[in-house]
């Protein structure tokens, strides 16, 4: 699948354009965003995702928010505060992916640095931030590839979760990049695609990104992983991000935690990629970060039929930590940070 073909999400004509992943891979279709309550409900439905999808999905929702503020009439200063209206009810869309708050404020920052911007000045500058944004989320994402493809052996089997390639970014991907990256140089690397339940993102989207890309994959159940370590048939794990805290833990798909107790276990490398805008200074580890509970159905249900008892509760949890003493590395688009700690996080930024 090249991103070309199939980008997640694009602008066009002040419009914003998403993939509706929730249909595949059966059926490619994109759904239409003309306004920044479009935008919202297309990443609380889950239409958009991926941490950094989500970040950029944002900040052309601000680009739609200026854009309504014009037709609407309002004065700059009115505009400013419909802003920063947008930017709160966006900012709450999902909880646990830091790239959304990130994406707003960046908006905002562009904002205070320009306080004698016209109304139409305001629309064009955040039209151009998000495209902007868009552009260094696919650049950072070639630098992971690159930079995470040496961890990878010459030939060799690597398990991932959930999905973190070129769909759930803005183009090649995280942890499916680093896989891209190592094919395009040549390696022989086969991939095993944990399922991930409930919303089987790795077997509706991870595996249809692979087949696409003519690598090599094999799709298992989220509870094989272990059984394949212990046969040997894994060399070691890369996973994506959702949120990295200061002390380098890090918040991903639920069942990622038990990917890297299981990788520990049986001496095998743990690596998680994901570019600086996941990473959230702020929050000083990972049992800060808030974990989005999802509802019950996503569990309970499967495309639309009720697969268990009709009464039956469930908890549903889209997120899990995964604790930075358990990480081998994370790979940036900055580097390889090994064995990541809260000293080796902060020199990743020029503070």
């Amino acid at each position: 699948m090249k991103k070309n073909e199939l980008p997640t999400l694009y602008w066009k004509k002040g419009q914003l354009h998403l993939l509706d992943q929730r249909l595949l891979p059966q059926k490619i279709e994109y759904r239409l965003c003309s306004s920044y309550p479009e935008v919202i409900a297309s990443i609380r439905e889950m239409v958009v995702r991926g941490a950094p999808a989500i970040g950029i999905s944002a900040a052309f929702g601000m680009a739609l928010a200026a854009r309504e503020a014009l037709i609407k009439g309002y004065n700059a200063v009115e505009m400013r505060e419909y802003l920063q209206d947008a930017g709160a009810l966006l900012g709450q869309a999902r909880p646990t992916a830091v790239n959304l708050p990130w994406a707003i404020a960046r908006a905002e920052k562009w904002l205070r640095g320009h306080l004698d911007a016209s109304e139409g000045d305001i629309v064009e500058g955040l039209e151009q931030l998000a495209l902007l944004i868009h552009e260094e989320d696919l650049a950072n994402n070639r630098l992971i590839g690159k930079k995470g493809s040496d961890l990878l052996p010459r030939k060799g089997s690597v398990l991932t979760h959930c999905n973190a390639g070129s769909l759930a970014t803005g183009g090649y991907g995280t942890a499916l990049g680093v896989i891209r990256a190592a094919v395009e140089q040549g390696k022989d690397i086969h991939v095993y695609v944990d399922e991930t339940r409930p919303l089987l993102q790795g077997a509706r989207i991870t595996a249809f990104e692979l087949e696409h890309e003519g690598i090599a994959a094999t799709l298992v159940t989220d509870n094989c992983a272990g059984h394949l370590m212990a046969t040997g048939r894994v060399d070691l794990v890369v996973v994506g991000a959702d949120r990295i805290a200061g002390n380098g833990d890090v918040a991903n798909k639920i069942g990622t935690y038990v990917l890297a107790v299981l990788a520990q276990y049986h001496k095998i490398p743990f690596y998680v990629a994901a570019p600086l805008s996941t990473v959230d200074l702020a929050i000083a580890a990972g049992k800060d970060i808030i974990i989005e509970e999802r509802s019950s159905s996503e569990v309970t249900h499967l495309n639309g039929r009720c697969m268990a008892p009709e009464d039956m509760k469930a908890f549903n949890p889209a997120f899990d930590i995964t604790p930075a003493k358990l990480i081998t590395a994370i790979i940036t688009e900055k580097g390889v940070l090994r064995q990541p700690d809260r000293q080796k996080v902060m020199g990743l930024f020029d503070l």
